[in-house]
């Protein structure tokens, strides 16, 4: 029997509704931070995967043996703000064509799913439905090891995504297996972890040397400054760095800065940084609480802003700045 997902899902609304219904009436709360909006957030993912399972199994029959679905992307990273797309995938046990077909299949159900309840699908693909996110445990070591010796911009780029992945469902640790299949090549290979920061070195600046906002001139957002590329993504690529220098198995940003301090070298240095890059976190947060779109949760308009939240903005974003050129500085010396 082939059931297309478009067919499927107008047979299952109604059960993806209550989803939908819940996912709205949290996000108007007012009364969540980071860490409960994605807790939440992984709750939602959780009953949307169960349920889903449930209703493909019905018409293609249980899965062939074991598998993981992830999350990667700020859901690997547990930094998913009140709108988030969708990034996933899938890992299962066995190579074979059939059962390719059967989790391909099943990842485009997922997608339509996510999408269906308020995660819109990602622009780049990164989805269980894409073959690419979507291989038996064997087929990603050979493509980890693809994109770890093919030395061009999208290859590390798929790296990183990966990287930051994070188990939602399965009970294999194939997502760990993998993370020290990178860790173990970047032993081998100094240069590879000179190619990650080379591909994160372009920082979009948010602030001049005298102080002065570098906002969007044009478009929609004119007069805004985009917070993801100015002040977030530097904490983020740099912790990341240091995360794959230390072979550690973390995903967020905070707990891989809190791995990081544990080791002795790292310790008060970063201290402060964890402190901006928490605050950063709430900022996303209280900011956009009323955003209307994915898009729009990226963008904050500085009249919104009061003098003192202009001057710590101001000084979150030259933190990172600093940061990543601390980190640039231990990866150049291989210490």
């Amino acid at each position: 029997m082939i059931i297309e997902g478009s067919a499927w899902m107008c047979s299952n609304t109604i059960g993806l509704s209550e989803l939908k219904k819940d996912k709205k009436l949290f996000l108007r709360s007012n009364s969540y931070n980071n860490s409960e909006l994605n807790d939440f957030h992984d709750q939602i993912f959780k009953q949307l995967f169960h349920f889903v399972l449930a209703e493909y199994t019905k018409a293609f029959g249980d899965p062939p043996c074991s598998f993981v679905w992830f999350v990667t992307g700020s859901a690997g990273r547990k930094e998913q703000g009140i709108l988030s797309d969708q990034d996933h995938g899938i890992i299962y046990e066995v190579k074979d064509s059939s059962y390719k077909e059967y989790f391909l299949k099943f990842g485009e159900f997922l997608s339509d799913a996510l999408d269906e309840i308020g995660y819109p699908y990602c622009e780049g693909n990164v989805m269980s439905s894409n073959f690419i996110w979507c291989k038996s445990l064997e087929e990603w070591k050979q493509q980890l090891q693809h994109w770890m010796e093919k030395e061009n911009w999208e290859s590390i780029r798929f790296l990183q995504i990966f990287y930051d992945s994070r188990k939602i469902f399965g009970e294999h640790e194939y997502v760990q297996e993998l993370r020290n299949y990178i860790h173990a090549y970047c032993r081998l290979h100094p240069n590879l972890l000179k190619r990650f920061m080379n591909n994160v070195m372009r920082i979009k600046k948010g602030v001049g040397i005298f102080g002065q906002f570098f906002v969007e001139r044009t478009g929609s957002h004119r007069g805004s400054i985009h917070l993801k590329h100015t002040m977030y993504l530097p904490y983020v690529n740099s912790i990341r760095l240091l995360a794959i220098k230390e072979s550690i198995q973390r995903t967020s940003t905070i707990d891989r800065i809190q791995a990081l301090r544990d080791m002795e070298i790292y310790d008060e240095w970063l201290k402060p940084y964890e402190s901006s890059f928490n605050r950063i976190l709430e900022y996303r947060i209280d900011l956009f609480r009323e955003a209307k779109t994915y898009e729009d949760v990226h963008y904050l308009s500085i009249n919104q802003l009061t003098k003192e939240q202009r001057q710590e903005i101001k000084t979150l974003m030259r933190n990172g700045i600093k940061l990543y050129h601390q980190v640039h500085r231990i990866i150049e010396k291989g210490c």
